[in-house]
């Protein structure tokens, strides 16, 4: 059985031969383990041999949040002409400027949701490797694009002050995500990934009023298409977010990501959920992963493939692994997972 067959059978709400996996990693956590494997260029793509040493399940594909431009000093613009620092966070960093100072769209362009870029490799990488379940991403999909380009602060003010510019903002990112998702469909894929944080370690920034009011309407749009083209969603929102699950599904998510330990229950959740939603992550990595002994990684993990067993559950740390997380700690979840039993690397 393929990594593809065995992420639907997880996401139709049966029980896989054993509990499937997706590790992602930061650039630091990705030096350490391309240095270990013996891989000869610690800058290449985590596509290369890396990839072949976790053997994940998912084909990510797209360009998640958009290609950024080196224009110097540790700095990169987006295509959307917001310019991130990456002085401290290596891989996406924090936004230097507004490209909407004002609540209004006059005067903005949007970028090309056909830019080739987005899909130039996507062919070739699925032939590479046709046993994975193959993912279009969708970095910052909603509310997170639309506070990059408008400031969080300033777009926090106008749910309230302009409500009307909200809506329009909101909706043009969902036109320009709708356009690039139907282009990918054209493409034989099984998902699109949506990423958007919503969440604090306490709740939603917004809050649950806005949220439904303004957001909630257009996820379901977006999902929506996919939805209806016989495709998979799933979904990514950091933070105390279980309060929307219900929501969530009833909108199309089949899946959500990062599931972190620190901020839900993920026993009961997975419990509660089995068979409506599907749940990837649940290692911990604010503390097991980086503060924790390797036995601990190996104890969390193999209780996190337990309560997989039944179906309904993608295993993964709750959140791309960080350069704090020592080598060790990172090998003894990468073993377990490769040495269920049930699992046989086709590669």
């Amino acid at each position: 059985m393929t990594k593809r067959e065995v992420i639907k059978l997880v996401l139709d709400r049966k029980r896989p031969p054993y509990v499937p996996w997706n590790i992602g990693l930061t650039k630091e956590a990705r030096e350490k383990l391309q240095q270990h494997f013996g891989q000869s260029d610690p800058s290449a793509p985590l596509r290369t041999s890396l990839e072949d040493a976790l053997q994940n399940h998912f084909l990510r594909l797209g360009s998640d949040i958009g290609f950024f431009t080196d224009i110097g000093n540790n700095c990169f613009q987006d295509v959307f002409g917001v310019i991130w620092d990456r002085s401290i966070d290596k891989d996406i960093g924090s936004p230097q400027n507004c490209v909407l100072p004002k609540p209004t769209l006059k005067g903005y362009n949007f970028p090309d949701p056909l830019d080739p870029r987005f899909f130039a490799d996507i062919p070739e990488r699925i032939e590479k490797s046709s046993d994975r379940f193959r993912v279009f991403q969708i970095g910052f999909s909603l509310w997170e694009r639309a506070w990059t380009m408008r400031g969080w602060e300033n777009l926090m003010m106008d749910f309230h002050d302009h409500p009307g510019f909200v809506n329009d903002l909101l909706n043009t990112i969902a036109d320009y995500n709708i356009a690039q998702v139907k282009e990918a469909l054209k493409y034989d894929l099984d998902a699109v990934y949506f990423g958007d944080d919503w969440g604090m370690q306490r709740g939603l920034q917004m809050g649950p009023v806005v949220w439904h009011k303004f957001i909630y309407p257009v996820l379901k749009r977006m999902y929506g298409v996919v939805r209806e083209a016989g495709k998979y969603v799933v979904i990514h929102s950091c933070g105390d977010v279980d309060e929307l699950f219900d929501d969530l599904i009833e909108i199309g998510v089949n899946c959500f990501n990062p599931f972190q330990p620190e901020v839900m229950d993920v026993t009961s959740l997975i419990r509660r959920y089995r068979g409506r939603l599907a749940f990837h992550g649940g290692l911990s990595t604010q503390r097991t992963l980086p503060y924790g002994s390797s036995d601990d990684v190996r104890k969390e993990t193999e209780y996190l493939l337990e309560l997989g067993l039944d179906g309904g559950y993608i295993f993964a740390p709750a959140h791309d692994v960080e350069g704090d997380v020592p080598l060790e700690n990172m090998l003894a979840f990468i073993g377990i997972v490769q040495q269920q039993p049930g699992y046989v690397n086709e590669q």
